[in-house]
């Protein structure tokens, strides 16, 4: 057994490509302009200045609002193995171990973009904690698409919209003759071929939910902002055991770019 030979690159990269493969967040939000050590910066382009056309043109400059963010959100993985090289050798046995912390990467994180429900403008606001919409096979189809209608007049581009449900909600809308009744599933959420209103849906029990509360997020893609890398993988010779040890750190942070290109519903179901 030896950890001579562990390549980092290897596990990033496959870390990684298991984290997007079942990450709802990576699906729903922006994606950083560039990545500078633990500092994410998303850009936002100021529209030009349309004018009446008499013959001559201005010109306007280009302006730019960057938003800058450190990924301050770190979660770590420590696993025992019996042969780094061994793993290393063996794809199958290497995809099995970085699949299984990808995936708990991804409740992690998706649970801290999409709790971000919160920075959403208070006009795009259905029910409360005090007051929820009781949502039934009846009224849950309706509820969503006046979510869309919310987005639709804040002017919020009609394109990468998606509304985020969970189980429970799923099933209440495979009830509705508008809803195929047998949803198929992607592995990071994305309901296939079901769209609400122009939201795809995405189905992900990492929402919030207390006291029989629930959430449902409709979102534009650039509403929020979130970015993500693995800042060091590495491996050692574990002193209390027969073992390799791996470890890994996840670093990570989102943000709120635009408000008004979220809507959220409190509900409670049946």
């Amino acid at each position: 057994m030896s950890v001579q030979s562990f390549i980092p690159a290897v596990w990033d990269a496959k870390l990684l490509t298991a984290f997007r493969k079942y990450s709802v967040a990576e699906a729903v939000t922006t994606k950083p302009m560039k990545i500078e050590g633990n500092k994410i910066v998303f850009n936002r382009i100021g529209a030009a200045n349309l004018k009446d056309y008499d013959g001559k043109v201005e010109w306007d400059s280009a302006t730019t609002a960057p938003v800058e963010l450190n990924m301050e959100q770190k979660k770590y993985f420590a696993i025992a193995v019996d042969d780094v090289d061994a793993v290393q050798a063996a794809g199958d046995i290497l995809d099995t171990y970085t699949d299984s912390e990808g995936e708990n990467a991804k409740e992690k994180m998706d649970a801290y973009v999409l709790g971000l429900y919160t920075g959403a403008h208070a006009d795009n606001a259905v029910g409360s904690d005090a007051a929820p919409v009781a949502l039934t096979k009846a009224n849950v189809y309706d509820q969503i698409v006046d979510l869309g209608t919310k987005l639709s007049k804040k002017k919020v581009p009609v394109a990468n919209r998606f509304v985020v449900v969970n189980a429970e909600v799923l099933g209440l809308l495979s009830k509705d003759d508008r809803f195929t009744r047998n949803p198929v599933v992607l592995e990071n959420g994305v309901v296939e071929g079901q769209k609400i209103n122009g939201l795809q849906v995405v189905s992900s029990e990492e929402l919030a939910q207390a006291d029989g509360k629930y959430k449902i997020v409709a979102m534009h893609q650039s509403a929020i902002g979130f970015g993500k890398q693995i800042d060091k993988t590495e491996a050692m010779r574990l002193e209390s055991s027969f073992s390799d040890g791996v470890r890994g750190l996840f670093v990570y942070g989102a943000e709120v770019l635009r408000p008004e290109a979220m809507a959220v519903l409190t509900a409670t179901i049946g």
